[in-house]
């Protein structure tokens, strides 16, 4: 089988083609051929050796996201069975309740080899079945932004319809955040550079938009725009977006704390304590956080964002599509068809 490895991760040209016999399965594993993966920002993180968690292990197999469908399992798996269609889980491990040091030591594609390989084995408790009328290709676009997005909105101080979400930017995170939250009724405020990219969102279902290169007070809009500001923020940004997601959140309301996309400065503690704000960090979800969300998108028949498709041969493409930014949901390898 053909699979991509990291020899050293010192950059996108590091990424390297390879072959390796197709493993089998033992006791309580499955044999997935994969049909697709997707990246996130962190796979630019690892393929760059600027990972959180340090440097990734020599040869790791990249990409935490991915799908396909089962060939084979070994002795006593019950979950999954030959011809079934999964995705696996960016934790392997995480199956639910809090998260433990152990199982951020399963995550996929950093800790341990990902999905950019023709086939993978997995234990039989880190797969899920993906919502039916999904694609491979769609189905990819799950295991990290879906779930993360998913944790966000509805693990924290419960959300009602009608309540108010900020979402920032156009990447896979967010873009999710905006389907799923449209889905249960929420109201959702989407900011971008682009206004190419907000019509985009309006159409997605975003009811207020805001171009932050036109207003770089943009807190300042979405309290206007919300009468009073946001009851949850999905943010993304990190410290070059933080203080103003602060502002923009309501008295009594709740910060997902995802990603570190920017640089900037130390956030002033008095205004979240004053405004008695819940600020809770978000490390992607468990299993049940991923089977909760597929039943919602299956019950709604959602359709992730795909930007683009790239093919297996392409992968390096792939991520320098990633790197440039302009992509609008989530950037595709598809590893066969």
């Amino acid at each position: 089988m053909r699979l991509y490895k990291l020899p050293h991760a010192t950059g996108i040209d590091s990424l390297t083609l390879a072959e390796a016999d197709v493993p089998q399965p033992g006791r309580g594993q499955a044999l997935v051929r994969m049909r697709a993966a997707s990246l996130n920002y962190r796979d630019l993180m690892i393929v760059n050796g600027r990972a959180a968690r340090g440097a990734p292990p020599v040869n790791l197999v990249p990409l935490s996201d991915g799908a396909g469908e089962v060939v084979s399992v070994g002795p006593e798996v019950t979950r999954v069975k030959p011809g079934d269609r999964v995705a696996g889980c960016f934790m392997q491990s995480w199956i639910g309740g809090p998260i433990s040091p152990e199982d951020a030591a399963s995550s996929m594609g950093g800790a341990i080899d990902g999905v950019l390989s023709e086939y993978r084995l997995f234990d039989q408790t880190g797969l899920v079945h993906l919502p039916a009328h999904l694609s491979f290709e769609q189905g990819a676009t799950l295991p990290c932004a879906g779930v993360t997005a998913w944790n966000a909105l509805f693990n924290g101080q419960t959300m009602y319809p009608g309540d108010s979400v900020l979402v920032l930017g156009t990447g896979g995170v967010s873009v999710f955040a905006l389907q799923l939250a449209v889905a249960a009724g929420l109201t959702v405020v989407a900011t971008s550079s682009s206004d190419e990219k907000l019509a985009r969102m309006q159409q997605l279902g975003a009811t207020h938009l805001v171009n932050y290169r036109q207003h770089p007070e943009w807190q300042d809009q979405v309290v206007a725009l919300t009468n009073g500001g946001v009851s949850r923020v999905v943010e993304v940004g990190g410290p070059g977006t933080l203080s103003r997601s602060i502002l923009a959140a309501r008295q009594g309301g709740e910060i997902g704390m995802i990603g570190a996309l920017t640089s900037g400065a130390s956030i002033d503690p008095v205004t979240p304590m004053r405004k008695g704000l819940i600020m809770r960090g978000i490390y992607v979800g468990s299993r049940q956080m991923f089977e909760a969300m597929n039943r919602a998108i299956g019950a709604h028949r959602i359709e992730p964002v795909v930007d683009r498709v790239f093919p297996f041969e392409q992968a390096a493409e792939a991520y320098r599509h990633q790197t440039g930014q302009a992509h609008l949901g989530k950037v595709v390898i598809r590893i066969a068809t």
